[in-house]
């Protein structure tokens, strides 16, 4: 059964040759802006890939030393307390179909912790989807498309248990180099129609009473509270340790949509086994941006920042 690109046409081309050339001017414009001296070439073994920066994190996609990615994503139409996955067994995009990894799928669906996705809501969330022509994209470059197979996980509104929980199930699965994560999430999603104007004139904006805004004058301009509010989370995420995440959150509220994949990921990563070489996980953070600059109430805007997950071998 095949879910189809229930997004293109809407969310982005469904026209094959225009799609394709879309992706191979971000992707450029990517090596234009960094060069390719910015990421380590060996050992990427998962990526934070958002909306439109999400070329600055497949750049670091070495597609052609893995055999299966999965593809962890928000869930933003219903409510779920667990993770899902799919009950088809190929994704189709406008650039060719992704076959899933149906045995996998299997093993996480009798570990008892995952429900399966119904189709609709399959094919209503977006957060997944986003990511198939990016992927298609960078396995085709070298001839994986037909071979690499892909494991969807849907993820609810987790506590913070079951968050460590399904880190434990999946660290196996990133431990293991043939295998890849990708995390689809946005950072702040700010304005009153995202119902948080939250606002501090100061650097670390977790250490400060941040304020919801009215109609106020601002001594520092909204966009650059905003960038520093993202970038203490930035900070946070990359210290590996999901208890300064969680307080980072808990303090700022920071609409950060993947916060649970993301922490799932971390705990993921506090579960894998010791290298033998002494070396620890290092995630970094590679690029940052704003859909808009704020600088009004009246104003909104959404905030990308693309990462990348280096494991020493």
């Amino acid at each position: 059964m095949c879910r189809i690109a229930s997004h293109s046409g809407s969310w982005y081309s469904s026209h094959t040759s225009e799609l394709n050339q879309q992706l191979e001017q971000w992707l450029a414009n990517v090596e234009e802006a960094t060069g390719d001296d910015t990421v380590p070439d060996h050992g990427i073994r998962a990526i934070i890939a958002p909306g439109q920066a999400a070329a600055y994190a497949y750049k670091c996609l070495k597609a052609d030393s893995i055999q299966r990615v999965f593809i962890l994503g928000p869930s933003h139409h219903i409510y779920m307390s667990d993770c899902a996955v799919s009950g088809h067994t190929n994704y189709d995009t406008p650039l060719g179909t992704l076959k899933l990894d149906t045995e996998v799928i299997r093993d996480l669906q009798a570990s008892g912790d995952f429900s399966v996705m119904p189709r609709q809501v399959d094919e209503d969330e977006h957060s997944i989807e986003m990511h198939l022509p990016y992927l298609y994209k960078m396995l085709a470059a070298c001839h994986r498309e037909t071979t690499v197979r892909v494991v969807p996980i849907l993820v609810g509104n987790l506590d913070p248990e079951a968050e460590a929980r399904y880190g434990r199930l999946l660290a196996p699965y990133l431990a293991d180099p043939a295998n890849f994560f990708i995390i689809s999430s946005d950072f702040c999603h700010w304005g009153t129609r995202f119902r948080y104007t939250f606002y501090s004139p100061d650097d670390q904006p977790s250490s400060s009473p941040g304020r919801a805004q009215q109609y106020k004058d601002f001594h520092l301009p909204i966009y650059r509270s905003i960038e520093n509010l993202d970038r203490e989370g930035m900070r946070a995420v990359e210290t590996l340790d999901p208890s300064r995440f969680y307080k980072y959150l808990e303090a700022t509220d920071n609409t950060i949509c993947g916060r649970h994949p993301i922490l799932v990921l971390m705990h993921a990563i506090r579960n894998l086994p010791q290298s033998g070489n002494g070396g620890r996980p290092q995630l970094r953070f590679v690029y940052y941006a704003q859909s808009s600059q704020v600088r009004s109430i009246h104003d909104s805007s959404v905030s990308y920042a693309s990462a990348y997950l280096q494991i020493e071998p």
